[in-house]
């Protein structure tokens, strides 16, 4: 691999010209915000530990910060992006900046929620700045629609890394939580300035590591079975379990009676359980085996 060139990555004024050429003003509705700086998009780079050998797919590339700092290390990088005028522009931007990389890129113009294969080999990380409004769901789409990816590193909303990385018995510990912990090991891996931003947010931005559990979460019940229980033990997050998954269970005695074998209490509250004791509850859902559908 050579040497990347030092004028390789976009800047402030690169940004705004290529947003002038390409008619482009961000728009809120898809949260968009674009780096400018190149000094956080290699640190982004180094914080994801991304190697010579990774296959990185990266979600919302925009006009390509990100996506020439991932070039500058990573053997591929395959970047989704929705935009119509950015899916189209974003190849020219890496053939011009960085021509002998070119050929280690491909574009997949798509909405990311949608995507169910990428082309090429399977990636082994992703690494996004991804949009605030979508940022949760298209990250659990991502890890459950890719198992190859290893390591993630995802820069989001502050309040939203808070709560990806929070642990049982956090006040902001909740869905989002326990979904990323089924799939990796999650930690806050620092915050991210608004002046980095073209246009700047009005809210701070973190970044969230997520490494792939070497094991999967041992249990009998399904991902799907297990994220039931975890949907209905925080739509009603001030209730004990017995109360709040008595719809789940079919009552309260049924749910009081599934927590009880599982070897939680049904006194208490979804924020204090691990994604562990989640599947244990799942488990022991009374009439499971009958709901399952059949091989």
């Amino acid at each position: 691999m050579t040497s990347p060139t030092p004028d390789a990555l976009l800047g402030p004024a690169d940004v705004r010209e290529l947003a002038a050429a390409l008619g482009v003003r961000p728009t809120k509705q898809r949260g968009q915000n674009f780096v400018i700086d190149a000094n956080t998009v290699r640190r982004i780079v180094r914080t994801a530990q991304v190697r010579p050998d990774d296959v990185v797919v990266e979600v919302g590339p925009g006009l390509g910060s990100l996506t020439l700092a991932l070039l500058e290390v990573a053997d591929r990088v395959t970047a989704v992006e929705i935009d119509d005028v950015l899916a189209t522009a974003l190849p020219a931007t890496i053939t011009a900046r960085m021509p002998d990389r070119a050929d280690r890129f491909a574009l997949v113009h798509t909405d990311a929620m949608h995507v169910t294969e990428l082309p090429g080999p399977a990636p082994t990380a992703l690494v996004a700045n991804l949009p605030y409004n979508v940022a949760v769901p298209v990250l659990l789409h991502m890890l459950d629609t890719f198992p190859g990816i290893e390591r993630t590193l995802v820069m989001v909303q502050s309040e939203v890394a808070d709560r990806l990385a929070a642990a049982p018995g956090s006040k902001v510990y909740g869905v989002p939580s326990v979904k990323a912990n089924w799939y990796a090991e999650v930690k806050r891996a620092g915050a991210i300035g608004r002046n980095v931003f073209w246009p700047a947010p009005n809210v701070d931005s973190g970044l969230v590591s997520l490494v792939r559990r070497t094991e999967p979460i041992e249990t009998t019940a399904s991902k799907a079975e297990v994220f039931a229980v975890v949907d209905a033990a925080f739509a009603q997050r001030r209730k004990t379990l017995r109360a709040a998954l008595a719809g789940w269970a079919g009552s309260a005695a049924a749910a009081e009676a599934a927590l009880v074998a599982a070897g939680v209490s049904p006194q208490a509250r979804g924020e204090s359980l691990t994604v562990e004791e989640f599947a244990r509850i799942a488990e022991h859902k009374a009439n499971r085996h009958e709901e399952k559908e059949p091989a």
